[in-house]
C-alpha cells in the first residue's frame, strides 16, 4: 500500500476482528470511471481542483486503452465473484465529454462485451459539450447524463466560470435546451445542483425546474471539520423542501426523498443521509482504485487504497478500513452520533463530511446541526399528514 494511503484515520477499526465477527463485505455494484482527468470550467468549490488533495495534476489527462481494458476485466472479475446481476458504470471527471464521442463509444461497446451482466452507464458532466452529435452517441449507447447547474444565471455564473473567468451559464443552458428535445429526453438524468446558502434558495428552486428535468440532485458543499462550511444550510433546505413538498412536485429530489424514506422507517438511496452500506469504487486515469472521490476534500491521499487494475482486482479494497467504515453502519460512528436520537435519519451525514485532523472520520458531520434542523421539519411534516391521514379515515 503506498504513501497516499494514509492508513491512520481508519487506526481504531479492526478489519480482521470485523470479519471474525462476522461482518461480510458488500461488493462494489457502482464503479466510477475518471475517463478525463482535466476540466474545461474552473468552479471556485471543486473539491477535485479546488481542496486538499491535489494528485489529479500527476495522472494521465486521459484514460488509457490499457487501463481502460483492465478496469473492464476487473469489473467483470468482480461481477462474476460476487454473481451480480446488474452493475453501473459512471464516467466521470474533470469533464468526461472532452474523452470524446468515438472514444465514449468505444468504451461502452467493450463494456457490454466484456462484463458478464447487463450495465446501466451514466455521467456527470458540466453540460458545456453538450451537442447533437455527442447526444446521438450517448442516445445510442444509453448512456443517462446528469448535468450540473447551480440556480439563477448570477448564482451560476459566480461559481462556475471557465478558466477566463467567464460564466458558464448560457454554454449549459444550450446544452440542456438539446437534452430536452423529444429524442434525448431518454437520456436526460436530471440536475445536480450544490446548495448555496447565500443565494434565494426559491429561486434557485424555480430556476431548476425550468429545465425539466426527471430528477435534482441537491449536493451539500463538501466541507469538514478543518474547513467548515461557510454558513448554515438548514433554513436553504428547509425552504427549497417546503416548496417541494407543498406543491407534491413530480421531480423527484434525491435528498427529499431519501430524508422522507427514512423518517418512515426506510432507507436512503444516496450518501448524504443514512446508513445503507456503500458499494461504490473510483478508478482513476492512471488505474488507481481509489475511495469515493468527495474524499479529495478531506487531505492528501485520502481516497487511495494502494491497488490499481493494472495488477489488482476490486476484492482486497473491500478490506481497506475506509471502505469498511462506510459498509459497517452504526459501528463506524462516534459516540456522540451513536448517542443522538436523530443517528437512525442522518445516519452520521456524509462521511467525507466527518472529517477532523488527527480524529479521522470518527466524529459527527459538520454539517451535525444543520441536519438535526431539517430532518426534525421533515419528521414534522410527514407525522403532521400521517396524523390528517388516520383521522380522516377513522
Amino acid at each position: 500500500m503506498d504513501s497516499r494511503a494514509a492508513p491512520w484515520p481508519y487506526a481504531d477499526l479492526d478489519v480482521a476482528a470485523l470479519r471474525a465477527g462476522g461482518h461480510r463485505p458488500v461488493p462494489f455494484r457502482e464503479f466510477v470511471l475518471k475517463i478525463h482527468q482535466r476540466c474545461n470550467l474552473a468552479c471556485d468549490y471543486c473539491y477535485m481542483y479546488e481542496h486538499a488533495d491535489q494528485s489529479w495534476r500527476e495522472r494521465p489527462r486521459t484514460m488509457s486503452d490499457e487501463v481502460r481494458d483492465a478496469t473492464l476485466a476487473r469489473i467483470a472479475t468482480h461481477a462474476r465473484t460476487h454473481d451480480l446481476s446488474r452493475v453501473r458504470i459512471v464516467l466521470h471527471g474533470g469533464e468526461p465529454l472532452l474523452y470524446g464521442p468515438a472514444r465514449l463509444s468505444s468504451l461502452v461497446t467493450a463494456a457490454r462485451s466484456t462484463l458478464p451482466c447487463p450495465v446501466e452507464f451514466s455521467m456527470q458532466t458540466n453540460g458545456v459539450l453538450l451537442t447533437e452529435r455527442t447526444l446521438a452517441v450517448l442516445r445510442t449507447h444509453g448512456i443517462a447524463v446528469g448535468v450540473s447547474v447551480d440556480g439563477t444565471p448570477a448564482e451560476h455564473d459566480r461559481h462556475r466560470s471557465f478558466p477566463s473567468g467567464k460564466g458558464s451559464f448560457g454554454a449549459v443552458t444550450r446544452g440542456l435546451t438539446l437534452l430536452q428535445k423529444p429524442e434525448n429526453q431518454q437520456v436526460y438524468g436530471g440536475l445536480l445542483c450544490t446548495v448555496n446558502a447565500s443565494a434565494d434558495p426559491i429561486a434557485c428552486y424555480q430556476q431548476l425546474l425550468e429545465f425539466a428535468p426527471p430528477a435534482i440532485d441537491l449536493l451539500l458543499p463538501h466541507a469538514n471539520w478543518a474547513a467548515p462550511p461557510p454558513e448554515p444550510v438548514a433554513d436553504w433546505l428547509i425552504a427549497v423542501f417546503d416548496r417541494w413538498y407543498g406543491e407534491k412536485s413530480p421531480v423527484r429530489i434525491r435528498l427529499f426523498d431519501d430524508a422522507i424514506a427514512l423518517v418512515l422507517g426506510g432507507a436512503a438511496r444516496g450518501e448524504q443521509l443514512g446508513l445503507s452500506p456503500s458499494g461504490v469504487v473510483v478508478v482513476e486515469s492512471d488505474g488507481d482504485i481509489e475511495q469515493v472521490d468527495a474524499l479529495k476534500s478531506a487531505y492528501p491521499g485520502a481516497c487511495a487504497t494502494g491497488l490499481n487494475v493494472l495488477r489488482d482486482d476490486f476484492d482486497p479494497a473491500l478490506d481497506h478500513p475506509g471502505i469498511v467504515a462506510r459498509q459497517i453502519g452504526r459501528a463506524a460512528l462516534s459516540d456522540e452520533c451513536l448517542a443522538c436520537p436523530a443517528v437512525a435519519f442522518c445516519g452520521g451525514g456524509h462521511y467525507a463530511h466527518r472529517y477532523r485532523p488527527g480524529a479521522g472520520f470518527r466524529n459527527p458531520s459538520v454539517y451535525c446541526a444543520d441536519l438535526q434542523l431539517f430532518l426534525r421539519h421533515v419528521y414534522d411534516r410527514v407525522a403532521a399528514d400521517l396524523n390528517t391521514l388516520v383521522g380522516s379515515s377513522s
